[in-house]
């Protein structure tokens, strides 16, 4: 029976997700697996990957043939180096403790280039969003300065302001208390039948 090591499609439409499982070749895509070996999510920046490394490479030891996919996420999270390590450490050119020192430097080496991009796409991320903060809060000014020039603009305002403070010292006050009594006549609608 040939094993394969695939990914098995989950999720919903547009968002998938996958299974890394070991399975029959003969088997369909998202049918009967022998075993769950981890997750891979690409809807994450960077993606999600967890693998269960000691069943993976049980299994590569044992003949089963990753796909390419696979492989690249195997690969990625050494999966595949532990597997080239055991093969030297079965030829007798390592020991275990070199086998493990060498897995832990180059995990330790990983995980501080994914902690490098994780770093950098959050600065990415924060740079986005003062921007966009920056370019909303120009736009709500310009909004602001758009509506109050609509409302009244300042030459008219300063000119009434002339105008009344001339009328004002040219009119004897009874003089406008009349045409303001006379305005209130006109204003008032009439009640004719």
């Amino acid at each position: 029976m040939p094993v394969k090591i695939r990914l098995q499609r989950h999720g919903k439409k547009g968002k998938p997700f996958y299974w890394v499982v070991a399975a029959d070749a003969r088997a369909k895509r998202d049918g009967k697996f022998l075993e769950k070996l981890g997750i891979y999510n690409p809807n994450t920046n960077p993606a999600t990957i967890e693998i269960k490394v000691d069943n993976a490479v049980q299994w590569l030891q044992n003949g089963a043939q990753p796909t390419d996919t696979a492989r690249a996420i195997l690969s990625y999270k050494g999966v595949m180096l532990k597997n080239h390590l055991l093969g030297g450490l079965r030829k007798g050119a390592l020991t275990e403790e070199q086998v493990e020192e060498k897995f832990n430097a180059w995990l330790e080496e990983k995980g501080a280039s994914v902690a490098t991009k994780v770093g950098g796409l959050d600065k990415v991320k924060a740079d986005a969003k003062a921007k966009a903060l920056e370019a909303e809060k120009e736009i709500n000014d310009k909004r602001a300065a758009e509506a109050a020039a609509l409302l009244v603009p300042e030459p008219v305002v300063k000119e009434v302001e002339k105008v009344a403070e001339a009328v004002v010292e040219e009119a004897p006050v009874s003089a406008l208390d009349a045409a303001v009594e006379e305005a209130k006549g006109d204003a008032a609608p009439s009640k004719e039948k």
